[in-house]
């Protein structure tokens, strides 16, 4: 493993455990050349999962994608990133445990609004704006009006 801060390729594994989620690993790991520690995180890999886009080109699921967009939403609201990554966690884990090889960007969406919606109302309103395509401020009163009802 590559040290990410003298970028030598010596690194010692100092402890090694399951993280939180007991899907991955968490390694503490030490370089041999700067002596400076960091964590890496190791996960089994999985079938190889494609997106369909709404106009039906296909590409290769990218998690960094579901994690900007919900970063993006929870701008300057008080969502930590240890919360914003154990969501993407959960919403990746719903993902693979339906056990498809195929997902629509549309049902990636709605995992990542039904997640949004328990977290920060806020973020919500923000992601969906964005997903459903707003078109003027009547789409976001209505979209407002039914967190209201809730």
């Amino acid at each position: 493993m590559k040290c990410p801060f003298c970028q030598a390729q010596d690194t010692k594994v100092i402890d090694s455990r399951p993280a939180e989620d007991n899907s991955s690993i968490r390694r503490r790991r030490q370089c041999e050349s700067c002596n400076k520690r960091f964590t890496t995180y190791e996960k089994l890999e999985t079938i190889p999962l494609m997106v369909i886009k709404k106009d039906d080109t296909r590409e290769n699921y990218d998690r960094s994608k579901i994690e900007a967009g919900i970063i993006q939403s929870c701008h300057k609201r008080p969502v930590s990133t240890v919360v914003i990554r154990k969501t993407v966690d959960d919403i990746e884990n719903q993902i693979y445990a339906m056990e498809i090889s195929e997902i629509p960007t549309r049902k990636i969406g709605e995992l990542v609004m039904e997640k949004l919606k328990d977290l920060d109302e806020v973020a919500y309103v923000r992601f969906a704006s964005v997903y459903r395509e707003f078109k003027d401020v009547n789409t976001f009163m209505d979209e407002i009006a039914k967190l209201l009802k809730k």
